[in-house]
């Protein structure tokens, strides 16, 4: 439950607004990061701490691209292909990335569950196209040798966030220092 583990911030989310209900989109983006996605235990929650239905929960889940109501890869990229994008190769950029990592045409998640690649339509940064945000960050100018390198690097840093700490482990000679 989020009010276990994150109550103070709650309380901090709560003190910005004149009422519980206008903190639902930070309480949203709190439960995506904690649970990776909205399921609708989370919209319940959410929609419980701000004292709102939780259609309205949904109803906010639904219309933000911000927000995932599907489970989604530990990286999530969304890359734009509105018109002004389009017009700028974000069409080839998205076709090439999904090809590199697997996945069909439009986009899906990858077999390790580490991207899930998404089309959206605007970023709001169509004169650096093609662009693409990655767990809410921005990559502008790319091209696919670039998203490759990013790809590459953060499969790397997967790796090693799922390595075991090396202290913490037993020492196999049974030695000790």
């Amino acid at each position: 439950m989020l009010t276990d583990k994150y109550a103070d911030r709650i309380e901090k989310i709560f003190a910005k607004y004149p009422d519980k209900r206008s903190g639902i989109m930070d309480l949203l983006y709190l439960a995506q990061e904690e649970y990776g996605w909205l399921s609708e235990d989370a919209l319940r929650e959410v929609a419980g701490l701000c004292g709102v239905d939780p259609t309205q929960a949904h109803s906010i889940a639904g219309f933000y691209t911000m927000y995932s109501e599907k489970p989604k890869g530990k990286y999530w990229l969304q890359v734009c292909t509105d018109l002004p994008c389009a017009l700028r190769g974000a069409d080839t950029f998205f076709t090439g990335l999904c090809e590199y990592l697997g996945l069909g045409e439009d986009g899906g998640t990858t077999q390790d569950g580490l991207f899930t690649v998404e089309r959206v339509m605007c970023l709001a940064a169509c004169d650096k196209a093609p662009v693409m945000q990655c767990n809410f960050f921005y990559h502008e100018h790319l091209d696919l040798d670039k998203a490759i390198a990013l790809i590459k690097k953060l499969r790397v840093d997967a790796v090693q966030e799922a390595a075991p700490d090396p202290s913490e482990l037993d020492d196999p000679a049974g030695g000790t220092e």
